[in-house]
């Protein structure tokens, strides 16, 4: 058996990887506050897997995270995993509108891809979200997630731009796109 509920064993293996990378890089914070690479590896597979595998990367590695390392002792908020999940269907569902060539990707239609995602997740639903439920001021929230996006989206962007393109003389991309095809 080569096929679970539609997703290739390699989709599995690539999608659990990057779960994994999630979780550790969520509870990594290079500059305290500012710089934080845990979408990375969701948006990453939502963008070379496509937008159902991103949107349960986000989700499970939400879960995982939360199970793991449980955020101030309160209780799992599913709208957090909502946000993730969205966190990797958004570029996924942009980078086919835009058709992105991933053999020779163009940095604009990526950053578009990774900047509509970002603002939707991190600098509206979140701070919304943390507002409704817990009180947070929403325009001061908004303001911190957007700044913090001001760096990440343009370093997201470039690092998987280029990762596109090295994936992409490595075959690895064609292997995603034959076992879409297989799935079609």
């Amino acid at each position: 058996m080569s096929r679970l509920n539609g997703f290739s064993i390699k989709t599995i293996t690539v999608s659990g990887l990057l779960i994994a990378l999630n979780v550790v890089l969520s509870s990594v914070l290079i500059i305290p506050g500012v710089i934080s690479f845990g979408g990375f590896p969701i948006i990453l597979g939502g963008i070379v897997l496509g937008p159902i595998a991103g949107g349960v990367i986000g989700a499970i590695g939400d879960i995982i995270s939360f199970i793991v390392r449980p955020s101030s002792g309160g209780p799992f908020m599913p709208h957090f995993t909502l946000t993730s999940a969205l966190t990797g269907v958004i570029p996924g569902i942009m980078v086919r509108l835009l058709k992105v060539d991933f053999e020779r990707p163009s940095l604009w239609k990526v950053l578009v891809s990774i900047f509509l995602g970002q603002t939707i997740t991190s600098v509206i639903m979140v701070p919304y979200f943390r507002n409704i439920l817990f009180g947070h001021p929403l325009w001061l929230t908004m303001g911190r997630a957007a700044s913090r996006q001001l760096f990440n989206i343009p370093l997201y962007s470039v690092v998987i731009t280029i990762l596109l393109r090295v994936l992409h003389k490595a075959g690895v991309i064609d292997l995603v796109k034959q076992e879409k095809n297989k799935n079609s």
